[in-house]
């Protein structure tokens, strides 16, 4: 069981949380949430030893073996699938153990008896399905890590966290460089996970889908609700209705008792009745009102009405030089119109948004902008009706 108890965490001269009180029990999968420099990642680092609190206790059990996912991968010529199972660190251990000990023959049996307790002989297996299921090719299993982009590298960091036999497993914004399959492939996995789970995620249907409590952090407050992400913001919503309205019955009481002192307190009938509100009133704990903090402020521009349609391919392709990426595209975009894009990693989905906003040419085709060109950018020749044979 994780416990916290009156718990104070800072960071330098800023308080992030403040007489932090809860427990988080063996199995439980929590949602951490709360806005952008709230703490966060700080607690995280708390419970991995990073961080010390400035004030009350934190306990885990001991002996629990605590994975988070790496948010940096240096450039191995180490094979995909060997670099995931480093993950199995009591696996890598025991294979240590064997290579150093090949003289031994009764410490290799003991050794092989672990190996088969702890599912050793699997482990490869275990690792090749991680990274099918994050989207990984069978032939990437034996690719150099240094091979892969910056985006696959953490898909691999993740794979090397959930290949930890792992008591409690921390992960941070997990979904950033997921595609949608992988995404519910991982949300799968995430409900079968038997240890406990600290989930960091600004993704709503993911939390939903994922967890059983949400720690809050507000106002230096954690606070911890039963239920997923959408029962938090239910529960939240009536505690924060309940708090306004005895706030508000407070200072109806407050406002009276300050009229009666103000009327009462110079007449010598009413003077002991007063001095007993005056003193009350300083021995009153005040209510908070209720609100939400945010940083944000904007507003819209008011705008002309919109052409119909907006924007026309036809028969668009788009190429990297030898190697062509979209083809055969027809598409129109009208005004009010809500597109969601899909498809896997490398299938042209940012090509397709950078056609569109006019920093990559169409190599076949026509892309018509009608009505002006918003999204104009000077280094790119983009004109009604252009067509790459047409070009002076």
């Amino acid at each position: 069981m994780i416990s916290l108890r009156k718990l104070r965490l800072a960071r330098g001269a800023r308080i992030l949380i403040e007489d932090a009180s809860l427990q988080i029990f063996p199995g439980w999968k929590v949602g951490l949430t709360g806005a952008n420099g709230s703490g966060k990642s700080s607690l995280f680092a708390l419970l991995r030893d990073q961080l010390h609190p400035d004030q009350g206790e934190l306990e885990l059990p001991p002996g629990w073996v605590i994975a988070h996912v790496a948010q940096e991968t240096p450039a191995l010529a180490q094979a995909a699938i060997d670099y995931v199972l480093d993950g199995d660190t009591e696996l890598r251990r025991i294979e240590a153990e064997l290579a150093g000990d090949a003289a031994h023959g009764d410490h290799i049996g003991e050794l092989h008896a672990r190996l088969h307790e702890s599912g050793g002989y699997a482990a490869r297996a275990r690792a090749a399905a991680l990274l099918d299921g994050l989207g990984f090719e069978p032939a990437d299993l034996q690719r150099p890590v240094a091979d892969f982009s910056g985006g696959w590298r953490m898909r691999l960091n993740l794979a090397q966290a959930l290949m930890c036999r792992s008591d409690l497993l921390l992960l941070d914004e997990p979904t950033n460089h997921l595609d949608l399959d992988a995404v519910i492939w991982l949300e799968q996995w995430l409900r079968d996970y038997r240890g406990t789970l600290l989930l960091i995620s600004h993704d709503r249907e993911f939390l939903d889908a994922c967890v059983s409590h949400v720690a809050h952090i507000e106002q230096r407050k954690l606070v911890l609700y039963s239920g997923g992400y959408s029962d938090f913001e239910r529960q939240r919503g009536e505690r924060l209705a309940q708090q306004q309205s005895l706030f508000e019955r407070q200072q109806r009481e407050i406002a009276h008792m300050e009229d009666y002192i103000r009327r009462f307190r110079a007449k010598a009938t009413k003077a002991r009745q007063a001095q007993s509100r005056i003193k009350a009133l300083e021995r009153m704990e005040r209510i908070a009102a209720a609100h939400v903090d945010t940083p944000f402020s904007f507003s819209f521009r008011a705008t002309p009405p919109a052409p119909d349609p907006l924007l026309r391919i036809d028969d668009g392709a788009v190429a990297y030089g030898e190697r062509t990426v979209l083809a055969g595209v027809a598409l129109t975009l009208r005004p009010g119109e809500r597109i969601g894009l899909l498809g896997r990693n490398g299938a042209g989905k940012s090509t397709l948004i950078k056609l569109l906003a006019g920093l990559l040419r169409p190599s076949r085709g026509t892309l018509q902008v009608l009505g002006g060109q918003p999204f104009e950018d000077p280094g790119v020749r983009r004109r009604i009706g252009y067509s790459p044979e047409h070009e002076s």
